[in-house]
């Protein structure tokens, strides 16, 4: 049985992430492990926070900070925030670690070694007021593509071209704000891709055809546009350093590789970091070398896919080492606010220290991957959410969960009651409890995260639906026995929506489950068998009823949100 490797796009060291970037990589991979920890199969997820790169320096400066510093507290605080949305990382490294800069320096070493890094003079832009050769992301200025005025030198936001910094035009020093800018000559390193065009091509002929269509169409826009020998390194402080045992000129000048050289490798350097924990019971290398047995899956954001499709693979294809390569790229597309872009300085958008203090994880766990941005943009509106929490996760799960349980002590005390033995109604339910748990299970082999969410939904209405039919405050009254044995079911079902949900909502699911005390409950997923038979449960299990799982999101509560997140009105992209 394969190994499963899954990593997410790396969060970058800057700031608090939206929920943009929580939806976009993170948290569906997260769900993505889970299930599959529960069906049996081994995963390892990793990821890491990015580092390196000028808005790491910039953001240093102007918080009063060594970036070293900053970069730690950074790392500390992001990771308490993944912590309490539930992210199950089994290692959640450092891209400025030991061990990515010894695999960078590897890495960087054999593509020299076999011809694929070339040392050029160029010539760059010098800022006379800074005193200093500025690296792509301390110049911004207009995009030549598409006349967005606060492009970057080295990709604009706006269109996702990528540039070089003398392509902006009215460029400015993202340091000072000065224009007295000045092109000299300096000596960088270049990987030269274009040797390795055909390589690359040939990867993703193999590989990517069975990508989601937004993975594969962006990664052969690259390529169809031609791959370019690219510098990948930068003047800058903060790092992993050229080698002097292989370029002593370029290290005594300072030189550290280029943020998206690095940045990527630290998915194996992150899992050398894991295995450093743990040398002698972890392997890091089984996993990315020469790992025949592993499938490795990578979630990411439609901007982050032509680095992970080309530019990496095309690196590791470079080293003639065997590198494992992803197999499966799931790639989303935005989430907005309201139609618009998320904005801190326009007081606009939910970030996810913020959405935390508002209501806990699982709320937000279950809204963005019921609306996951996989075949196109998604809008996130309040409105949209408190119908979605108050309509699948308030009435349809969290109201059965407390009526089953609530009715069920009243009437019949603190343990499952024993009533009748099954009949047709009870067997028709299990046949269809049986169906959807095959057609949820089939979505999230298949990554299809809306849909899975719909099967999930759908299940927790089958036992809505049975509870209605058989109206057991009614049945009580003429039948006890027969209600008992529909109270019992209906816990049974309690405790199978307690497994299956745990990928989407794991802190609700744990509640769920805790309610029945259990001697031996050490279940993981459901087989089709125990879903049609519903018979986890036995009678005389003693149970609780948990506290309300979800509470309803009331107009009071929006017009509050809406007032401290702004929003309301649809905005223009």
């Amino acid at each position: 049985m394969a190994r499963h490797l899954i990593t997410s796009a790396l969060p970058y060291i800057n700031g608090i992430k939206h929920l943009g970037n929580m939806v976009g990589s993170m948290l569906p991979a997260d769900v993505y492990a889970r299930f599959l920890r529960q069906t049996g199969r081994e995963a390892l997820y990793i990821c890491a926070t990015d580092e390196h790169g000028t808005p790491a320096e910039l953001a240093a400066k102007e918080a009063g900070l060594p970036v070293d510093t900053f970069c730690a507290q950074q790392h500390d605080a992001q990771k308490a925030i993944y912590d309490g949305f539930g992210l199950s990382f089994d290692y959640f490294g450092r891209s400025s670690s030991p061990e990515n800069r010894e695999i960078t320096q590897h890495f960087a070493r054999q593509l020299q070694k076999n011809g694929f890094i070339e040392e050029r003079s160029i010539r760059q832009v010098y800022s006379l007021t800074d005193g200093r050769f500025l690296p792509d992301r301390y110049i911004v200025g207009t995009c030549p593509h598409c006349g967005y005025d606060k492009a970057r030198g080295d990709q604009c936001e706006n269109c996702t071209r990528v540039l070089d910094p003398t392509d902006l035009i009215d460029a400015r020093s993202a340091i000072s704000g000065s224009s007295e800018l000045e092109v000299r000559e300096t000596k960088h390193l270049f990987l030269l891709q274009s040797k390795l065009q055909g390589e690359v091509e040939a990867w993703i002929d193999e590989h990517g055809k069975d990508w989601p269509v937004l993975a594969s169409s962006i990664a052969r826009k690259w390529l169809t546009e031609g791959l370019n020998d690219r510098a990948i390194t930068r003047d800058l402080d903060w790092g992993v350093p050229v080698p002097a045992d292989t370029w002593p000129e370029l290290a005594a000048e300072g030189k550290v590789f280029y943020v998206w050289f690095d940045a990527p490798v630290e998915y194996i350097g992150a899992t050398k970091e894991w295995a450093d924990q743990d040398p002698e019971n972890r392997d890091w290398k089984s996993w990315w070398y020469e790992a025949e047995d592993v499938r490795y899956t990578q979630f990411m954001a439609k901007d982050n896919v032509p680095f992970h499709t080309v530019m990496f693979p095309a690196t590791e294809l470079g080293t003639r080492e065997p590198w494992k390569k992803v197999d499966y790229v799931k790639a989303f597309n935005w989430l907005t606010y309201y139609g618009g872009k998320f904005s801190t300085s326009q007081k606009r958008g939910i970030f996810t220290d913020a959405a935390l203090e508002v209501l806990p994880a699982d709320y937000w766990r279950y809204f963005l991957i019921a609306n996951a941005p996989e075949s196109d943009d998604s809008s996130f509106t309040w409105e949209h959410f408190a119908a979605t929490v108050n309509k699948d996760l308030a009435d349809t799960l969290g109201n059965f969960v407390n009526r089953v349980l609530s009715f069920s002590r009243k009437r019949f005390g603190d343990e499952v009651p024993a009533g009748l033995e099954e009949g047709e109604a009870e067997a028709q339910l299990g046949h269809q409890i049986a169906e959807l748990l095959a057609e949820y299970e089939r979505h999230m082999e298949e990554l299809q995260f809306r849909k899975a969410a719909q099967a999930l939904r759908a299940l927790w209405s089958a036992g809505n639906s049975y509870l209605e039919t058989k109206a057991p405050w009614l049945e009580i009254k003429t039948n006890p026995e027969g209600a008992a044995l529909t109270l019992r079911t209906a816990m049974n079902l309690i405790h199978l929506y307690a497994i299956v949900s745990e990928p989407f909502i794991p802190a609700s699911a744990a509640a769920m489950r805790s309610a029945f005390q259990l001697a031996d409950d050490n279940a993981t997923w459901v087989t089709q068998d125990e879903a049609r038979s519903l018979t986890f449960v036995p009678a005389g299990t003693p149970f609780t009823v948990p506290p309300v799982l979800f509470a309803k999101i009331t107009e009071d509560d929006l017009a509050a949100y809406r007032e401290r997140f702004g929003g309301g009105e649809e905005t223009a992209v």
